[in-house]
């Protein structure tokens, strides 16, 4: 099959995808995008949102549509690395044996990461970055597709443990969960209340997934589209010679190189998904949001003033 007929079907797919879930999630149609984007180019989501905005039930129902083995894991305070890895017990015949941790998935739910220490939430980046897991010096790969979607409740400070910079930059998206408008909370109430459950029906499986990364990392890149992305991600870090003001006075560390790759692979995906062969800058501004959010650490000034990420990216853009 062709990629021009490959990226036909993917638009089709994708859509089809969108009714879905929508027979479940209720409204959010801007999250759902985000975190299929970042499924069909093999990143990870960070959703930080209030609690009650429906972020497990989303990621369970985006998993039973992709046909995929989805695992939750609750972080809290006492949870242990090896509760998530998985380790190494003594059999009958007294020779160790691996039992797997929760870990072994395909779309993973790491649900209020924030609530376990820094330890506990350091397992998971080998997970996220190799795609493997080393318990007692022996490396055991984790099957693919594989994803972690976290959840972070943003207004709890008491008893919570920040991410720490490397962990947030394994994230290729960070999606803000707003609150529902009216009509579509009377919707969601409707649809709650009762005793009918919505059928889901599964479109994708594990290889047509694989196969989709492989498409939308051949789609070809213009230079300018590239270029744009570079300088984009180049213009958040302060002190170089072309850095604006605005960023000098407001930002600590802007975003690394990860985030110059993840702009034109988000971009790929978004061309894709709306029919293009090939991205262009408006698809980098569509994903710039979500993917520069969680990478650019402002300073005391910017909070004084009340001025957050989304209005850093904005001037920027």
């Amino acid at each position: 099959m062709s990629d021009v007929v490959a990226v036909e079907n993917l638009v089709k797919k994708h859509q089809d995808l969108k009714n879905e879930i929508a027979k479940i999630i209720v409204g959010q149609e801007k999250v759902i995008e985000q975190i299929l984007l970042s499924i069909y180019t093999g990143g990870h989501s960070l959703l930080i949102g209030v609690p009650g905005l429906a972020k497990t039930l989303m990621v369970n129902t985006i998993a039973q549509t992709l046909g995929l083995d989805f695992k939750r894991i609750q972080f809290t305070p006492d949870l242990m690395p090896s509760d998530i890895l998985g380790s190494e017990v003594l059999d009958q015949n007294r020779n160790f044996k691996f039992i797997k941790g929760p870990v072994f998935g395909n779309i993973i739910l790491a649900d209020e990461i924030n609530r376990t220490p820094p330890k506990t939430q350091a397992a998971l980046l080998e997970a996220m970055q190799e795609r493997a897991v080393t318990i007692a010096g022996v490396q055991h790969k984790l099957d693919m597709p594989y994803f972690v979607l976290a959840t972070q409740n943003p207004i709890e400070q008491e008893g919570t443990y920040p991410l720490p910079e490397a962990q947030l930059d394994r994230f290729m998206f960070a999606i803000e969960l707003k609150y529902p408008s009216i009509a579509e909370e009377v919707q969601v109430v409707k649809s709650t209340t009762t005793d009918e459950v919505a059928q889901i029906n599964t479109l994708f499986n594990a290889e047509e997934i694989i196969a989709v990364q492989h498409l939308i990392r051949r789609i070809p890149v213009p230079d300018n589209v590239v270029d744009y992305a570079v300088r984009l991600v180049n213009k958040t870090r302060p002190g170089l010679e072309n850095t604006s003001d605005f960023v000098n006075n407001y930002v600590d560390w802007g975003a690394g190189p990860r985030a110059s790759q993840n702009l034109v692979l988000g971009a790929k995906a978004h061309a894709a998904v709306h029919g293009k062969f090939s991205p262009d800058i408006e698809d980098v501004k569509a994903v710039s949001m979500g993917i520069l959010r969680h990478r650019i650490l402002k300073n005391y000034k910017a909070e004084a003033e009340n001025i957050n990420e989304e209005n850093i990216i904005s001037e920027l853009l």
